[in-house]
């Protein structure tokens, strides 16, 4: 069999055209071996017709044997040599011959050094895509942080505006004037506290003497 790939025969017909020599071979190599057991077959009826005669099965099974192997010895001669015409004049695309979906070739036709330039562009190409898809990630990270700072700073000046509308009802109508009015009081509520918790101590310091 042939070693030689022929890769465009096989983009052409779909497949290889030494995977087709090979079914050819393997279809007639069977049909030859069919064929001798029909006519060991025959010849066993025959001898059933002549009682007398002297040859057993085994032995014509040895020369059915002898001359299959006779036969395929030729066959192989005779299918190599069919195999190469088949291969150069049948199964072969000639090297002037073009196929459509390779006629883009011939329109634009490049060199070696000038497809390792597409190729180097072609990566370059690829890297910066990666890097701005990267940088594309970080921004949209970056404005889903800014959302998430905005909503808080939204609830905030709410807080805020909630704070002066407390202290608006309170009388205070200037928002520094309320802060300070908060401050005092939270002051205030500090030192009662203190003052809570000191007598509680004296409290259970008395408790404890008596």
């Amino acid at each position: 069999m042939s070693v030689n790939p022929m890769a465009y025969e096989a983009q052409f017909f779909g497949f290889t055209p030494q995977t087709c020599m090979l079914r050819v071979y393997i279809a007639f190599q069977d049909y030859l071996f069919e064929m001798m057991l029909v006519v060991e077959s025959v010849i066993l009826k025959k001898l059933d017709g002549f009682p007398g005669c002297k040859i057993s099965p085994c032995q014509i099974r040895k020369s059915t044997e002898k001359f299959l192997l006779f036969m395929k010895e030729h066959f192989d001669k005779l299918f190599s040599k069919m195999e190469e015409v088949l291969l150069q004049l049948v199964l072969n695309v000639p090297e002037n011959v073009l196929l459509p979906e390779d006629k883009v070739h011939e329109q634009y036709p490049y060199t070696k050094e000038q497809f390792q330039a597409l190729q180097d562009e072609i990566q370059q190409l690829q890297q910066q895509y990666r890097a701005e898809a990267s940088a594309g990630q970080a921004l949209q990270a970056e404005l889903e942080e800014q959302k998430a700072v905005r909503a808080e700073l939204e609830k905030i000046l709410q807080w805020f505006d909630g704070l002066d509308n407390i202290c608006r009802e309170h009388g205070t109508s200037n928002f520094k004037e309320s802060f300070a009015f908060l401050t005092q009081n939270s002051k205030k509520l500090q030192d009662v506290l203190k003052d809570v918790e000191k007598k509680s101590k004296r409290i259970k310091k008395h408790d404890q003497l008596l």
